[in-house]
């Protein structure tokens, strides 16, 4: 089966949260399974060394205001397509934002030329190679169905839109219909028209054939008001046609035995070298040693990820002798709310803005917990990551927290498989409690080992996944 990956990012290329690291990661995974996938992204700036290597399959004459063309190149065991267009993509900044700070005044014409060559390609193919399937993720593919539909082909092929998070939908002016090639008659309740404006992932949504989301409570959630976003009276209405299937992470990059950025390897058989790991993170936040646990948080500085939560929680977790280090940015408030935090507490809180791959890695290898307190998350990695670390979760009840980590009440310590913490309803008080339980188990070391142990061993790859997004991509063309 051949299925074509229609994606802004894509790691180890570009990447500036999760979907990178799940568009790289699942089309290895899938190769398993008999799919050949090769991956749309855009030709960024940062990926031109990648583009001199290629060989140009499809050209352009005029894509939404200037010449374009697809490059084909292999990299990092990934068959890449990078839509080269200099005048979408070829600029400074981040890949959404300006050097403002703000989103590009253009998005809609760089993501529609992402969505266009996409449909393009299902219809023409690149020589011998066609794709059995689509699967467009997120709003910045959302049209690929639309222009698919839009073209009148007799048998374009299925599309499966991956929702990895619906709060970003990718709304702009109706009058802007034309602009993007889009016919009036695709300007309509059960098309692209959302409240008078044009939705790509709305659009994407009502007219693909398959949907996924990237955990089955997400799934679940995405039908209600409360998570829907508005569009959950759509996701509701197309239920038979969505499932949930969980992310994975790659076990090659995210392994404490090999992992390039510990200062000590360590597994699942022999923790010893993670306390060389917390030492190091304690010295590069600039904490004080304690016999607590260290907590860490790696993450986006935002109230979706309830990191206001735990600001109020630091008092209890620095009295019970814990240690934060944290490493993220975001809001400015939470930024500097933190970096106060890291003065007040000197030595028990420390805060680094920004990210830092290797980072990330040493602190999942060095600390004991990581906090995820998200009022909301489609799946998560940081937890996967944490599990495969030993580093247990603490979770909020809700998405794909609630499907990968195991609480550990009373039960499941007696049945041996608690593998984290869970806490529900999402507020402070109840993050405070389970920081309170989290203390707790760690000055339990009979309780805290066989957790670290269950953690390391629970299943965290790809194969499970790979085997639903393929039976997924066969029911689209049924």
């Amino acid at each position: 089966m051949n299925v074509l990956f229609v994606a802004s990012e894509c790691a180890p290329f570009v990447k500036t949260g999760g979907l990178a690291d799940v568009i790289g990661a699942i089309p290895k995974a899938l190769a398993a399974t008999d799919v050949s996938v090769k991956v749309l992204i855009p030709a960024y700036p940062a990926l031109a060394p990648l583009v001199a290597k290629g060989q140009a399959v499809m050209d352009f004459a005029d894509l939404f205001g200037g010449p374009a063309r697809i490059v084909a190149v292999q990299a990092e065991g990934l068959d890449l397509l990078l839509l080269e267009a200099a005048h979408l993509y070829d600029r400074p900044g981040s890949i959404y934002l300006g050097p403002d700070g703000n989103d590009w005044p253009d998005n809609d014409l760089r993501f529609a030329a992402l969505s266009f060559a996409g449909a393009r390609i299902g219809l023409d193919g690149l020589g011998e190679w066609r794709p059995d399937v689509i699967n467009a993720h997120d709003w910045q593919a959302g049209l690929v169905p639309v222009y698919l539909r839009q073209s009148g082909a007799a048998k374009p092929p299925p599309v499966v839109m991956t929702i990895h998070n619906i709060a970003f939908q990718g709304l702009f002016e109706g009058h802007r219909l034309a602009a993007l090639g889009l016919t009036a008659d695709m300007f309509h309740p059960d098309g692209v028209e959302y409240f008078g404006k044009i939705g790509f992932l709305k659009g994407g949504l009502a007219l693909c054939d398959k949907i996924t989301t990237v955990s089955p409570t997400y799934a679940a959630e995405l039908m209600m008001p409360e998570f829907g976003m508005g569009l959950e009276g759509l996701l509701a209405s197309r239920s038979s046609d969505m499932v949930g299937i969980l992310n994975g992470i790659d076990l090659d990059v995210w392994s404490p035995e090999t992992d390039p950025d510990l200062v000590a390897p360590y597994s699942a058989r022999s923790f010893k070298g993670k306390a060389a790991n917390r030492a190091e993170v304690e010295k590069r936040f600039g904490l004080t040693p304690s016999e607590g646990p260290l907590f860490c948080v790696v993450s986006r500085l935002t109230s979706q990820k309830g990191l206001d939560l735990l600001l109020d929680c630091l008092p209890g977790l620095v009295d019970q002798g814990g240690r934060l280090a944290l490493l993220g940015s975001g809001e400015p408030g939470l930024e500097k709310a933190f970096i106060d935090a890291s003065n007040r507490y000197n030595g028990a809180v420390g805060t680094i803005i920004g990210y830092d791959e290797a980072l990330s890695h040493l602190m999942q290898g060095g600390s004991d917990a990581i906090l995820i307190p998200s009022r909301f998350e489609p799946c998560g990695l940081t937890q996967l990551y944490g599990l495969r670390y030993g580093t247990l979760p603490v979770v909020a009840r809700t998405g794909g927290l609630a499907d990968t980590v195991i609480d550990a009440n009373d039960a499941a310590l007696q049945a041996g498989c608690a593998t984290g913490v869970q806490f529900a309803p999402i507020n402070a008080a109840m993050l405070s409690y389970a920081i309170a339980r989290t203390c707790a188990l760690y000055r339990q070391p009979k309780h805290w080992t066989a957790m670290m142990r269950r953690a390391m061993r629970h299943p965290v790859g790809w194969d499970v996944s790979a085997a639903a997004y393929r039976a997924i991509f066969e029911a689209a063309q049924d």
